[in-house]
């Protein structure tokens, strides 16, 4: 689903993908993806609300023979990740993102890469819990 964080529709593509995950036959475990996909000619310096990406609710698969007609498949590419732990509820994220882009990459051997950022949302994940636990997956590469 294509959106921004002014008109964000996080939760309207988790309630039509929640009910069609049970048509998945072939998972590899019960974590699910929220997955972001950015434009690759995207400054982040320059991301604000209003620009526009596409999200994925996902799941891991085994291979790509039975999934359901209503859902794609998308290949995760593979390289170097930062891996982050956000304690609490979802909508209080912004603050675990906000140290991530603005206190530890800035200070960090890293530079953004450009593939998919993503959070898995593992046993611990209860939504807008407090006690609510998710890694987020930071793709990057050595700085130039």
């Amino acid at each position: 689903m294509i959106m921004n964080l002014a008109e964000n529709k996080t939760s309207e593509l988790w309630r039509s993908f929640m009910p069609q995950r049970k048509e998945i036959t072939n998972f590899l475990s019960t974590d699910l993806f929220s997955m972001q996909v950015y434009d690759q000619r995207l400054n982040f310096g320059d991301f604000n609300e209003n620009t526009r990406f596409e999200k994925w609710a996902a799941v891991e698969v085994a291979d790509f023979d039975n999934i359901p007609e209503s859902m794609e498949s998308f290949i995760l590419p593979e390289g170097l990740y930062a891996v982050f732990l956000h304690k609490g509820a979802a909508a209080e994220g912004a603050g675990t993102f906000s140290y991530i882009f603005g206190t530890w990459l800035p200070c960090s051997e890293f530079q953004l890469d450009n593939r998919p950022h993503f959070e898995i949302l593992g046993e611990k994940y209860k939504n807008d819990d407090p006690t609510s636990e998710e890694e987020v997956w930071i793709p990057v590469k050595l700085k130039d």
